[in-house]
C-alpha cells in the first residue's frame, strides 16, 4: 500500500539543488584525488598462489561442471577421471607440501592459461584474467571456505 506523504515543491527543488551540488563536488574530488569510491579499480591479474592447490581437488561436487560437460574428447574425460583419487583430490597432489608432483608435465587442462580457457570454456583471451580469477575464487571458496587464508592470499596476489 502506498502512503501519501505531503511535500512542497520548494522543498523538493532545494533538495534537488543540494544533491546536484554534492554530485559536482564529488566529481571534482574524483578528478583531483584519483582515489575513493569513483576511482577505477585496478584489473585483477590472475596468478597461481603457491601452496594453495584448490584446483587439485578434482571432485568438487554438484555445483561444478562434470568432466563430460567440460571436455569434447573422450580421452580427456578418461584422463581426468584417472587422476581423481578416492578422496577427490588429484593423485599427483602432495598434500603435505601442497604441490603437484608432475607440475612440469601436467595435462593441458591443469594449466590456467588463456588458450586453455578458450579451448575448454570458449572464453575470449581478453576476458581470461577476469574469468580465471573468478573461477579460482569460486574453487578456493568451495575447497577451503569463504573465510580461508588461501582466499585472502589469492585476493592479495591478484591485486598486486
Amino acid at each position: 500500500m502506498l502512503a501519501v506523504v505531503p511535500c512542497s515543491f520548494t522543498g523538493v527543488k532545494a533538495a534537488t539543488e543540494q544533491r546536484r551540488q554534492i554530485q559536482v563536488s564529488t566529481k571534482n574530488q574524483k578528478k583531483s584525488s584519483g582515489a575513493g569510491f569513483g576511482a577505477k579499480k585496478k584489473e585483477a591479474l590472475w596468478q597461481c598462489v603457491k601452496n594453495c592447490g584448490a584446483c587439485c581437488k578434482l571432485d568438487k561436487g554438484p555445483s561444478f561442471p562434470t568432466p563430460e560437460e567440460i571436455f569434447d574428447d573422450s580421452s580427456d574425460i578418461q584422463l581426468y577421471k584417472s587422476l581423481v583419487g578416492s578422496d577427490g583430490w588429484c593423485i599427483h597432489f602432495e598434500k603435505s607440501t601442497r604441490t603437484c608432483s608432475i607440475y612440469d608435465d601436467r595435462p593441458y587442462f591443469c594449466r590456467v592459461e588463456p588458450h586453455v580457457f578458450e579451448t575448454l570454456y570458449g572464453i575470449d583471451k581478453k576476458k581470461f584474467n577476469q574469468e580465471a580469477c573468478s573461477s579460482c575464487i569460486d574453487t578456493i571458496k568451495a575447497v577451503y571456505g569463504s573465510q580461508s587464508e588461501e582466499l585472502d592470499k589469492f585476493k592479495i596476489a591478484i591485486r598486486s
